[in-house]
């Protein structure tokens, strides 16, 4: 018998302490050995976290953080160790989960309680009409959607969604088939995290993806950490900024909450991280209210400029500048009568704060400025990650060793994906090598992303929905609007691994598709395969399975996309979808012929260190953009407006979380425990408010012209974040935020500014 399902968000047992000041350290240690054992014992466990990121092992399936190259053989971290777990757990969903449940049933669960379900090990098929998935052969699930596909009056009726999780090799050949059958409707994970970093680095230097590499945290002199939280998000990337501190590098944090990682790391793998203080990371935090991070940039801009004005030549780059950039002139032109009193209202901070980071700015010769979601979900994220690059620009910042733009994806593969062809967008130069080497010709009109698909299926004109991984009900704002939408779709089809919100949130017919997970051996007709992932500095590198897969039933994601495809396209296309199914060095021939950078994608996959892609801006200061150069941009200072009695809220994860993934009901570096239902604010707005620590309230977004939403009976946490601010989880907070409410420029969800009121409950 399965566990009861609990009230959704509702935790009595939960537990409020005091956040801490340390992350990582022995007991991290001791609570990824215990996870892992307890899940899946010590074999398993062992064989699993020693194969995890190295070089004839798997990839993480978590975070997209890079590889150093000289690795330990305990190379992973707490929530790395926790994906795994996750994915590996020998636990089954057995057939009698779907007799005993009703999707109807399932709709109040919550996610912690559907993943704890284990492993999904059986097609299954919900008709129309039926409130239970019942089992269904692979052959006859393949052609229902080929039939469904068919029936479609064009093919724009469809929408195939990507998770980062998906390897390279899959990637390509889901793009592939998507546009064999006829469409661009190719909305990703993407589009609602880092849509933002791509569209401004894509116009200001000519490639959306990061210009440094591992080795550069290293020698750097100051690394700005923007909008992110890595000792939970990426934990690993603490071991890179462990090397800046210890290389005399200077770090500036700037968060609206303090984040654990980024006061002190106690790394694991050193003595000094385990029974010694291990090492103070950041050097300034720059406490920054919620939406301001555009206007400290641009002050910290006008103070370099108005320095090189004082000491003529000493500060600026001016042989950079002269050969390497455009706009220069009308970008300075734009700061000159940059308003301070605004800056300070928009940014929450003070004007000795931001001469300190403009005088740490000036006084490096290397910096690397890296940022999260915190900023690629703000209403202005494109303009603030273009003054960025204006920053580095000032002082040739880029393209040089120490030195660059970082934006940690989330995702492991999200960034792969997107080179594979994963975008409703993709250019003419992509489109014209897949015609000529498959023989056929795509379709070049712009496909829809993420918000748009869910607006065509709320309007009627998307009916089916193919999801490739991931979560899609779970991830994207405006719970309410994403899930009507989804149930007006005709079909729904989910593969996956694990169960979550979108397999029980489902169109009048749907299917669930069980995959592999990457722990797993991939054996195919000519033998074991492997795949590929690109991580966060563009490395790319193999990952093979380890052990052998849950269930007879699962099939490899390659295996499944192959099969729909036959069972769409049949004989209208030549493409040998089986013959990639059976040997993946296939797929990998052509992607050498389609993708740039991969030209001998299967010799180059197969070292020890994989292979690194070209990028222009860091390899050899070359810029693809309209002028050849990088381009300074003029942005004008728009800060949030937020009325008195009123809250600017962000959505952020726990500790025992990923993505939509939630490991536990524990934020251990927060100091809650057995619980979820919380809303931290500062305790000085909580007296204004008249509020009080542990009070329970309902949180209230409002929208100009749009009903009021709510998350309701929230337990308030007095919390040292920004002044004005507030903070609660994601995905539960989604309800929040408006799906009309997007990123300019990118269509990114804004889940970093949500206006809020706090009414207190009875």
């Amino acid at each position: 018998m399965t566990r009861p399902i609990p009230e959704h968000a509702e935790y009595p047992d939960l537990e409020v302490g005091h956040p801490k000041h340390e992350a990582a350290g022995a007991e991290a240690v001791i609570r990824t050995l215990d996870a892992s054992i307890r899940s899946m014992g010590p074999v398993r466990a062992a064989r699993l976290l020693l194969d995890l990121n190295q070089k004839d092992g798997f990839d993480c399936m978590s975070c997209a953080w890079p590889d150093p190259s000289h690795r330990s053989a305990f190379e992973f971290c707490e929530n790395g160790a926790k994906a795994v777990t996750w994915e590996a757990t020998p636990l089954k969903v057995p057939s009698s989960f779907w007799a005993e449940h009703p999707v109807s049933s399932l709709q109040d669960a919550t996610e912690y309680w559907l993943g704890q379900q284990g492993r999904l090990v059986e097609p299954m098929y919900k008709p129309a009409g039926s409130d239970h998935y019942q089992p269904i052969g692979w052959d006859r699930a393949f052609e229902l959607i080929g039939e469904r596909l068919r029936e479609l009056d064009s093919p724009d009726e469809a929408a195939f969604y990507t998770s980062g999780r998906t390897a390279n090799e899959t990637a390509f050949l889901y793009q592939l088939f998507v546009r064999a059958y006829g469409t661009n409707n190719l909305p990703d994970c993407s589009n609602m995290c880092h849509e933002s970093t791509g569209t401004a680095l894509g116009e200001v230097i000519g490639v959306g993806k990061s210009t440094i590499a591992y080795d550069d945290f290293g020698k750097a002199d100051l690394v700005i950490v923007m909008g992110q939280n890595p000792g939970t998000n990426h934990p690993r990337m603490l071991t890179a900024l462990e090397e800046t501190k210890r290389n005399g590098g200077q770090i500036v944090a700037v968060n609206p909450l303090p984040e654990a990682g980024l006061i002190r790391y106690k790394n694991p793998q050193k003595v000094r991280g385990v029974i010694g203080r291990g090492t103070a990371i950041a050097d300034r935090h720059l406490q920054i209210r919620s939406g301001g991070d555009l206007a400290m940039l641009q002050a910290v801009s006008k103070r370099v400029l108005d320095a090189e004005a004082a000491a003529p030549g000493t500060v600026l780059d001016h042989a950079f500048l002269a050969e390497h950039t455009a706009g220069y002139e009308s970008f300075a032109e734009g700061l000159a009568d940059l308003d301070e009193a605004e800056v300070l209202r928009a940014t929450g901070l003070t004007s000795e704060e931001l001469d300190d980071l403009a005088a740490r700015y000036i006084a490096a010769d290397r910096v690397i400025i890296t940022w999260a979601m915190g900023l690629t979900q703000q209403r202005r994220a494109v303009d603030t990650i273009k003054e960025i690059v204006n920053l580095l620009l000032l002082r040739g910042n880029i393209g040089k060793p120490g030195a660059g733009a970082s934006p940690i994806r989330g995702h492991s593969n999200v960034q792969g994906d997107r080179t594979m062809g994963i975008w409703e967008k993709m250019p003419d130069e992509f489109m014209d090598a897949l015609a000529r080497e498959f023989s056929f010709e795509p379709p070049r009109r712009h496909g829809l992303d993420a918000v748009d698909t869910l607006h065509a299926m709320r309007d009627g004109k998307v009916k089916v929905f193919i999801a490739l991984g991931g979560n899609f009900v779970g991830a994207i704002s405006d719970t309410a609007a994403a899930e009507a939408a989804m149930r007006g779709a005709k079909l729904t089809v989910q593969i996956s691994t694990k169960l979550n919100r979108s397999h029980v949130v489902t169109g009048e017919e749907a299917l669930i598709l069980p995959a592999l997970g990457r722990t797993e051996v991939d054996l195919q007709e000519t033998g074991p395969q492997f795949v590929s992932v690109e991580d966060s500095v563009c490395a790319v590198h193999a990952s093979h399975g380890s052990i052998a897969p849950i269930s007879d039933e699962v099939r490899s994601e390659v295996a499944i996309v192959a099969g729909i495809a036959r069972a769409t396209l049949g004989d209208a296309t030549d493409i040998d979808w089986s013959g990639m199914e059976r040997d993946y060095d296939v797929i990998r021939d052509h992607i050498s012929r389609v993708v740039p950078g991969f030209e001998r994608f299967n010799e180059d996959v197969r070292r020890r260190d994989g292979f690194v892609l070209p990028n222009g801006p860091r390899d050899s200061r070359t810029w693809n953009t309209a002028t050849g150069k990088a381009q300074f941009s003029t942005n004008a200072l728009d800060g949030i407006e937020c009325p008195p009695g009123r809250l600017i809220l962000q959505t952020l994860r726990s500790h025992d979380q990923f993505n939509t993934t939630v490991y536990s009901l524990n934020d251990r570096y927060r100091g809650i425990k057995k619980g979820r239902d919380v809303v931290f604010v500062n305790p000085d707005d909580l007296t204004e408010l008249g509020l009080a620590d542990g009070d329970r309230v309902d949180v209230i977004s409002e929208w100009p012209g749009e009903p009021d939403r709510a998350l309701p009976n929230q337990r308030i946490v007095a919390y040292p974040t920004a002044r004005g601010c507030a903070a609660a989880y994601f995905p539960e907070a989604n309800v929040l935020v408006s799906i009309s409410s997007t990123a300019i420029g990118s269509n990114t969800p804004v889940s970093k500014a949500v206006i809020v009121r706090l009414e207190p409950v009875g």
